[in-house]
């Protein structure tokens, strides 16, 4: 039996006997991230890097010089897998600063979430040069928009295979660990607990985006839907969508298309503050 059939049949059973036991564990399942080891194929890059370690603990690579590009990997990921996108952006003369999120990486903690991603991105801002650009992957995406939303200052956004509203993202864990209606319930009033903000804010429906952005999803994401990219460009006035019928949830970030397109957007932000 593998273990998800062994956990979905445990919360299954015990989610009807003891609901609010079962969604103290799951919470702590949730908001603990694995500690992966970087692929070969980042390894290269990650030697190029400077390691350097911000006011609050927070640490972070750095690459290039110029005008300064903050990067957000998603859940369980890693600074260099934005490896095309970060060669790309120190070719064109940016300074790219790339976090390892809360308890992930080298940072501290031993939980994370999207708002402590968006508040470990405005910790960061405070003590980095202006930001030409924030780029976030999955949870990084959406805590980017969480983070402009709690006052990130930032030229452009680009936002990669992250979802639209939490709440679609605390359903799919719900159902993949088959949490029973009363340990549902019990489940996302602990999570709204640790955020200590209504789960219902925390949809793009409600945000105001009003910086020029990208946003990017393949059709072929098994881990975000994309039609959630649909609500995001619905509720974000000066966005461009771009849609690629493959590449999955990661290897969209290598994409040569996903690369052009980012730097046309920083491209046309740094025309528009020389022309100003």
């Amino acid at each position: 039996m593998g273990t998800l059939t062994w956990t979905r049949r445990f919360n299954g059973t015990l989610g009807h006997l003891a609901p609010q036991t079962v969604a103290n564990r799951m919470r702590r399942v949730f908001m603990t991230p694995r500690d992966l080891p970087p692929r070969a194929w980042e390894l290269p890059l990650l030697a190029q890097s400077e390691r350097i370690t911000l006011r609050f603990g927070l640490s972070a690579l750095r690459w290039g010089q110029g005008p300064a590009v903050l990067l957000m990997h998603g859940w369980e990921g890693r600074p260099t897998q934005f490896a095309s996108l970060i060669t790309a952006l120190v070719d064109n003369g940016y300074s790219v600063i790339a976090l390892d999120g809360p308890a992930h990486g080298r940072s501290p903690g031993r939980e994370a979430h999207v708002l402590l991603f968006a508040r470990a991105m405005l910790e960061a801002a405070a003590e980095l040069p202006p930001l030409h650009a924030v780029i976030g992957h999955s949870m990084g995406g959406a805590s980017a928009m969480l983070a402009v939303q709690l006052g990130l200052r930032t030229e452009a956004l680009v936002s990669i295979a992250a979802p639209s509203r939490f709440l679609d993202v605390l359903r799919g864990f719900t159902q993949m660990i088959g949490l029973p209606a009363r340990a549902r319930a019990a489940f996302i009033q602990e999570v709204e607990l640790s955020f200590g903000m209504p789960l219902k804010h925390l949809d793009v429906a409600h945000y105001q985006m009003n910086i020029p952005g990208l946003i990017v999803h393949a059709e072929d994401d098994t881990f975000v839907p994309v039609k959630a990219s649909q609500a995001i460009h619905e509720a974000w006035f000066d966005s461009r969508l771009l849609r690629l019928e493959a590449g999955g949830h990661q290897k969209v970030l290598a994409d040569p298309r996903v690369v052009d397109a980012v730097l046309v957007l920083l491209a046309g932000r740094l025309q528009e503050r020389q022309i100003a």
